[in-house]
């Protein structure tokens, strides 16, 4: 089990770009959670330290519990490929899709458990009663009932799902229900998530939040802009005396390496291109196969100057997702088939993982280099894909599916794609946005104030405190009723 480091960051940097009354909250909570959490510390388990939203949520929320006086700490639990698959298997089940078909029979429940009881050991040698547990997604399912029997406070945290309920999502259910029973409480992301067998009152909503001073998110000038994307070997532009400095979590800068490769086969896209984007990890449900297949088949109906890239980790980083070698295997193959003219404006990007802030500086570079951003999934739990961008004043066209649709408000803050099958809608809408740049400009700017409106880390951070309030209050000794 590996802890990941996590320095302080002061709430004021945040507080910089929320109104008064935001700022008063923010500043009453931190004195609340000082007093309610003393002599505890707050831990947050889950499956990797970089790679996808929970972990990047993770880092930024933590810090701002650490700036705010709070002991948070971060632990990632092990698992062997086989553990993995499983956890994948629930994934895709919990989304409504059946993945790989696999079995979740007694030889997985099994094996589950047994990875669960080794992380437990170290776990619980490290946790203390008393202290408050976030558990996050299937993956950490099996560390409920050692924890509760420790005496810990634990909530388990669930950052996917689907609003109906079918044959895949109850297989999905029936494989987590008897380990994520004992929880003191639970999280979802959206109301119609929550599995009806779960006590409402101790069930807690709690969206997603993106933090803007984040590598990720951080303002980036249009020289930073060019001088990253050409020194990564990604983008074509001229040289424009732009920094290839960016800040790390911890406080240190860095400097954006001379790659090359990450583009599959491709020399950089031109200079002169309006990009279209979309940048997520390599799993089915993101579709990005069908974003190639849609657009390959109909680039005729997109002006000439327009090129794809479709932009993930490189597969070998990511070891909690099994599914995305061979989803990147597919989009290569595919495009692998097509004539040499549409291979040129369709675009495979590997983006490098051994240095995530190295990594999260380059898709917030691609993010606002793009003229339009994509993001077409099948299924999704909420979208910090879509809210990064939008963010970013950018137009998205996303599918009408998961939380996305508590983002985007359709033809105000974002375009929605209402059937994520419907590859020519996805070209019509795309070249719609492509046609009239000054509706992108104004969904864009929407879209901006949107995210500041709901989506930032201080309502974040007020919700968890009234979590923990909520999962310690048993242990608190009650008022003697008055005479």
């Amino acid at each position: 089990m590996q802890e990941v480091r996590i320095d302080a960051v002061p709430l004021q940097r945040l507080e910089l770009l929320l109104p008064p009354a935001r700022v008063e909250m923010l500043e009453q909570t931190a004195v609340h959670a000082r007093a309610l959490l003393a002599g505890r510390t707050v831990w947050n388990l889950n499956s990797t330290a970089h790679g996808g939203g929970v972990a990047e949520m993770l880092q930024v929320l933590l810090s701002y519990g650490r700036g705010a006086g709070v002991d948070t700490r971060w632990l990632v639990i092990e698992g062997d490929p086989a553990f993995f698959a499983i956890t994948k298997r629930v994934h895709n089940l919990l989304h409504g899709a059946p993945g790989d078909g696999g079995e979740l029979g007694s030889a997985e429940i099994r094996h589950f458990l047994e990875v669960s009881e080794a992380n437990a050991v170290v776990a619980t040698a490290m946790i203390r009663p008393g202290d408050v547990v976030l558990l996050h997604d299937p993956q950490t399912a099996g560390l409920v009932a050692p924890l509760v029997e420790l005496g810990a406070h634990v909530a388990w945290r669930c950052h996917i799902g689907s609003g109906m309920v079918t044959r895949e999502t109850e297989r999905g259910w029936g494989f987590l229900r008897p380990l994520i029973e004992p929880a003191h409480a639970f999280v979802f992301s959206r109301p119609s998530y929550v599995p009806e067998w779960l006590p409402p009152e101790r069930v807690r909503i709690i969206a997603p939040s993106i933090d803007p001073f984040s590598t990720k998110n951080v303002t980036l000038e249009p020289a930073e802009v060019g001088a990253t994307l050409r020194r990564a070997g990604l983008v074509d532009l001229p040289e424009d005396g732009g920094s290839l400095a960016f800040g790390r979590r911890d406080g240190t800068t860095g400097s954006v390496r001379e790659h090359t490769g990450l583009l599959l086969g491709d020399r950089p896209i031109p200079a002169a291109a309006r990009m279209v984007l979309q940048v997520c990890r390599w799993d089915r449900l993101k579709d990005m196969s069908g974003v190639l297949t849609g657009v390959a088949a109909r680039l005729g109906e997109l002006p000439s100057d327009v090129h794809l890239l479709l932009a993930g980790p490189d597969v070998r980083g990511v070891v909690d997702d099994p599914e995305g070698a061979a989803v990147f295997e597919t989009c290569a193959n595919l495009r692998a088939e097509l004539p040499a003219p549409a291979r040129a404006r369709l675009h495979l990007a590997l983006l490098p993982m051994d240095d995530p802030d190295e990594n999260a500086h380059l898709v917030n570079a691609l993010q606002r280099h793009a003229t339009v951003v994509l993001q077409k999934s099948l299924a999704e739990g909420f979208g910090l894909t879509v809210t990064e961008p939008m963010w970013k004043s950018k137009p998205v066209l996303a599918s009408a599916v998961g939380g996305i649709p508590d983002q985007i408000e359709d033809g105000v803050s974002g375009v929605l794609l209402h059937d994520p099958n419907d590859l020519g809608a996805m070209v019509r809408l795309l070249g719609q946005l492509l046609g009239d740049p000054g509706r992108g400009a104004s969904l864009g700017a929407a879209a901006h104030e949107r995210v500041r409106d709901y989506f930032l880390g201080d309502r974040h951070l007020v919700q968890w405190v009234q979590l923990f309030d909520a999962v310690t209050a048993s242990a608190r000794p009650r008022r003697p009723a008055r005479a």
